[in-house]
């Protein structure tokens, strides 16, 4: 009851902190929303499936050690689980690093009408923007 109780915390808690960014999504279910609010042309929509793909490769690895860790420590003392938890949290900060880079990837991207369209979607959302610096190329 207590490693599904820590499981639960570490879930709530990085949820809690993804939803302070105004995340696109890139790699997500909606690739095609994000294409039609942002009127993406082709060379961008190319970008954004192969951000995608590799994305889910990137956080299929993570996810698999995350199962594995969990099996490895099925039955755990509780003592122990903190130490179990915090290599848990690593992993869910990869996760949520991948997520942010893929996203900044993309933003580089927009040209300069479809990031002011991204901030200004982040503002009526009360959400934090990811900003990048249009003065560099980070393609």
């Amino acid at each position: 009851m207590q490693r599904a109780t820590v499981f639960l915390f570490l879930i709530l808690a990085f949820q809690g902190r993804a939803q302070l960014d105004c995340m696109l999504g890139v790699g997500g279910p909606d690739g095609e929303t994000i294409a039609e609010v942002f009127q993406l042309n082709e060379a961008q929509r190319e970008q954004l499936a192969n951000w995608g793909a590799e994305l889910k490769y990137r956080n299929d690895i993570l996810r698999d050690q995350a199962e594995y860790l969990l099996k490895r420590n099925d039955t755990t003392p509780p003592e122990e689980l903190l130490k179990v938890s915090k290599q848990y949290n690593a992993i869910l900060d990869s996760m949520h690093q991948n997520i942010r880079m893929m996203d900044r990837r993309m933003l580089a991207l927009f040209n300069d009408r479809q990031y002011e369209r991204y901030i200004q979607l982040c503002r009526e959302l009360s959400m934090r923007p990811i900003h990048i610096n249009r003065s560099i190329d980070e393609r």
